[in-house]
């Protein structure tokens, strides 16, 4: 079976490999298709595209935009097919990655509060000129021997309610659907199972951002089992939504998450690719 991989980060966000890096492993793996989703910014897309390009694979430009959710979990949407020099598309990230900034910063002063000497200088370090977030933060106490492992960092500190916690400037859902629209590209929502929410309360939210002109749900995905992911399935038939799938990699920061096949089970297959990009192309054909 040829397989895809339409959800992936990089050093411009969270992930380990640098864009041409993760491009080259795709190519390496045999990916027949490779989508970059860095988290709130389109910083590797360029890079990304041009080795793609040398190299003869599929490449999607993309990017995963976190939203506003009254639920007990979160809600990421992903966007496709992206013109990522886009003016508005552009403008809202860089608010975003300032917000982003400011944030950083609250946190490290919790941490100060908690006895732990962390600094912005230190964080930059670990993020190799990337966007600054909770992972690094989570490798520094690991190093400092604050915590014994990644995970612990964000029991103990950087997770929703925890004392070093501070929320994350996000989008209405709404509006990054229209921002991702107006930049040319689809819309998918990302990872179903961690909004945490029962099949009817998901089959009313998915209802509800059909409405507000969502294309696509991630049936595939690293965390979703065969049986939840032929209820995505069935939910992408049910509401006219086209399928997406990826494994969330990470590189070494999720290092239990491989490139293409997630934790091992997982196969997004080729014709998830072949179809998006042919939507996106009678989308842009009007």
């Amino acid at each position: 079976m040829k397989i895809v991989d339409l959800h992936t980060h990089s050093t411009a966000s969270d992930g380990t490999l640098t864009p041409i890096d993760l491009v080259k492993e795709a190519k390496n793996i045999n990916l027949i298709a490779i989508a970059l989703t860095d988290h709130d910014t389109v910083a590797g897309l360029k890079d990304a595209q041009n080795m793609a390009e040398k190299l003869e694979i599929a490449f999607v430009p993309g990017v995963e935009i976190s939203v506003k959710f009254q639920g007990p979990g979160h809600c990421h949407i992903l966007g496709y097919f992206i013109d990522y020099e886009n003016s508005v598309l552009k403008e809202t990230l860089a608010s975003l990655h300032e917000a982003r900034a400011k944030r950083n910063i609250l946190m490290i002063e919790k941490l100060k509060s908690l006895g732990i000497d962390i600094s912005i200088e230190e964080l930059k370090k670990m993020a190799g000129g990337g966007e600054i977030g909770r992972p690094h933060m989570a490798k520094i106490l690991v190093q400092k021997g604050v915590v014994k492992d990644f995970d612990e960092a964000f029991e103990k500190y950087l997770a929703k309610g925890k004392p070093a916690y501070v929320p994350k400037a996000r989008l209405e859902a709404e509006e990054a659907i229209k921002i991702i629209h107006q930049a040319g590209g689809l819309v998918s929502l990302a990872h179903p199972y961690y909004l945490g929410l029962d099949e009817d309360s998901l089959i009313r939210y998915v209802a509800e951002l059909k409405n507000k002109g969502l294309d696509a749900i991630e049936a595939y995905y690293t965390d979703h089992d065969e049986s939840y992911t032929q209820f995505c399935l069935e939910l992408a038939k049910k509401f006219s939504l086209l399928i997406t799938g990826g494994s969330d990699f990470h590189g070494e920061n999720k290092p239990e998450i491989k490139l293409g096949i997630g934790k091992g089970n997982l196969r997004v297959p080729e014709e998830v690719y072949e179809k998006l990009l042919e939507a996106f192309k009678a989308r842009a054909q009007g």
